[in-house]
């Protein structure tokens, strides 16, 4: 696997990897964006912004790097940064597949992206993917798997998926809403020939919503790398909405609330890699610093009562705007 090249790493960073979510488009629904980015989001300054983030990110020991077809132009800012860069060939890039962005670069679109995990769109995205970053990519993810998509029943598409893997391809799946852990082990049930089809899950863990932490355990100790998504919860851990729990022991720690919320994810066994969705180079360099963040019982024990009901939490996330 891939993932094989960021266990001989030895940057206290190695287990960090940058996900492009907020830069490859110009809306997104991270709160504070609109202060991150500004009014610069043409096609260009997103380009730019994107490779300085992947150049610093680089610099401090990051070696994963998480796009998908639906954010925006991830991709191929991605694979611009990629192809200017050719002695950089210790880094895993992953993408996912199953949602197609429909925004056309605005910020106040009716639909920002549509969901489809057939066969067809497969095979439509994984064309798109190919032009794009050809071989550099090393995972190709089923974006945001519910335990009621297609994709987990579809054999056609698990007979291609399973062509994809002969070829070198590793293959997962990323969840999202309240029932992530049904989701995550659907997934983990799901063989061909005999033999288990994904080898990644990417799930959002973070201080609020910690219901897939069992079953992303069970997917660690099935053999599955575990890469972790929004553990920022999308900036409501982050100055100034994170809760005055979260704001009293960055406050003890002397490093920002970002620092202690992604240290709190860095910290489960089971995390392989955990994402930054930085948007501003202040961001990332804060975000970094997770990995030095040492925390006793007491704090933790004072973070935990942070956690909410899957269902508030995935409702919450549900109502925030694009920015």
């Amino acid at each position: 696997m891939p993932f094989a090249r960021l266990a001989t790493a030895t940057t206290p960073t190695c287990h960090i990897g940058l996900g492009l979510a907020a830069v490859g488009r110009p809306g997104y629904i991270n709160l504070g964006r609109e202060n991150d980015l500004g009014e610069q989001r043409t096609v260009e300054a997103l380009r730019a912004r994107t490779h300085e983030l992947l150049d610093a990110a680089y610099a401090q020991g990051v070696r994963y790097f998480d796009a998908a077809r639906s954010y925006g132009r991830s991709e191929e800012f991605l694979a611009d940064w990629l192809n200017h860069n050719p002695g950089r060939n210790d880094v895993v890039i992953g993408s996912k597949w199953g949602y197609t962005y429909t925004a056309d670069w605005t910020t106040d679109a009716e639909q920002h992206e549509v969901k489809d995990h057939s066969l067809a769109t497969y095979e439509r995205q994984r064309a798109e993917t190919a032009d794009l970053l050809g071989d550099h990519l090393d995972l190709y993810q089923i974006h945001s798997v519910t335990p009621d998509s297609p994709a987990l029943t579809d054999k056609e598409l698990h007979a291609k998926l399973t062509e994809a893997a002969a070829q070198g391809l590793t293959v997962g799946f990323s969840t999202s809403g309240p029932a992530q852990a049904d989701a995550i082990r659907a997934a983990l049930a799901v063989t061909v020939d005999g033999e288990p089809l994904f080898r990644t899950v990417q799930s959002t863990y973070n201080a609020l919503e910690t219901s897939a932490a069992p079953a992303l355990a069970e997917a660690h100790d099935a053999g599955l790398t575990v890469i972790v998504k929004e553990g920022m919860a999308n900036g409501r851990l982050a100055q100034p909405h994170a809760p005055d729990a979260l704001k009293a022991v960055a406050a003890e720690t002397s490093l920002g609330c970002d620092a202690v919320a992604l240290a709190l994810v860095l910290r489960q066994p089971w995390a392989g890699v955990v994402l930054s969705g930085a948007a501003t180079l202040g961001q990332l360099a804060s975000n970094l610093h997770a990995a030095v963040v040492d925390l006793d019982e007491d704090q933790l024990t004072r973070l935990a009562t942070l956690v909410e009901e899957p269902q508030a939490y995935w409702a919450k996330r549900g109502s925030l705007p694009w920015h």
